[in-house]
């Protein structure tokens, strides 16, 4: 039995469910294997909030349409929630627990028997306060049960002819602010201007890690060397300072996911005349 063969029949198994779509590729395999495993009795739902950054939504949409599975959107209010807002080591769960309470209530009124989530087994390994949230709300993650890890992802999602199968992780806007400094809509709004004037620039790796009037800006391995040109330093100065920030610095390593710690080659301070 292959591994595609072994997901599916899980899926099958389960009858029906809703897939916690966000676009990226953990999530659209698994919803491209519900859509094959369960046909119409499967549902891709894409929460919205002013943690999710410009163009996921479209990107997702695509994705959906692509695999053959139906999607809906929904409005998640995190930011209700003062767990969220503080910002401590345990935001994610707080984020999670709004996703999934809203989504099993979906499941609940429409007769769906669980929820899938995209979680893999690379996951496990990692400050996960998310999974705990998953957990109290009987969330299924066959990714994870299979032992499918990051890499074997993109390369089933390549096999089943998934859009977004190379495409970056990209988290809730909020995973750029540093805990312990509140998340607020203005902070989330900055940051996905700031992102994606870096990402009109053709970067596609990135983040923009917020600190008040501080700015850091972490590329990918393959692009730092552009960025950091006098040319390239210029045009990611003017790109960042248009969202409003009076500093910014480029991180001298590559971009490493989950880093809010790490040494700055230059840093640019934007001063008036």
């Amino acid at each position: 039995m292959t591994k595609i063969e072994e997901l599916e029949g899980r899926i099958r198994s389960l009858e029906s469910c809703i897939v916690a779509f966000s676009g990226g590729v953990d999530s659209s395999l698994v919803a491209a294997l519900a859509a094959r495993a369960l046909a119409d009795r499967a549902l891709a739902v894409t929460a919205i909030s002013p943690a999710l950054a410009s163009g996921e939504l479209d990107g997702a949409r695509e994705v959906a349409h692509t695999v053959g599975i139906r999607h809906e959107v929904i409005t998640t209010a995190e930011l209700e929630r003062e767990g969220y807002r503080r910002n401590d080591r345990d935001r994610c769960y707080h984020c999670k627990t709004e996703l999934y309470d809203s989504l099993s209530a979906l499941a609940a009124r429409r007769g769906y028997a669980v929820v899938l989530s995209g979680a893999n087994a690379d996951d496990v390994g990692d400050w996960r306060p998310g999974l705990r949230a998953a957990e109290e709300h009987g969330v299924v993650h066959p990714l994870l049960e299979a032992g499918v890890g990051k890499d074997g992802v993109r390369e089933l999602a390549r096999k089943l002819g998934v859009p977004s199968a190379e495409k970056p992780a990209s988290p809730c806007l909020a995973s750029r602010i540093p805990y312990g400094t509140a998340v607020d809509p203005a902070t989330l709004a900055q940051i996905d201007r700031a992102e994606l004037a870096v990402k009109r620039l053709g970067y596609r790796v990135l983040r923009v890690r917020h600190f008040g009037a501080r700015s850091r800006i972490e590329l990918g391995a393959d692009e730092l060397s552009r960025a950091l040109t006098p040319e390239g330093t210029a045009e990611l100065v003017a790109a960042v300072t248009s969202a409003g920030y009076a500093v910014v610095e480029i991180g001298e390593e590559p971009f490493r996911s989950g880093s809010l710690n790490t040494s700055f080659r230059k840093r640019f301070a934007v001063t008036s005349s």
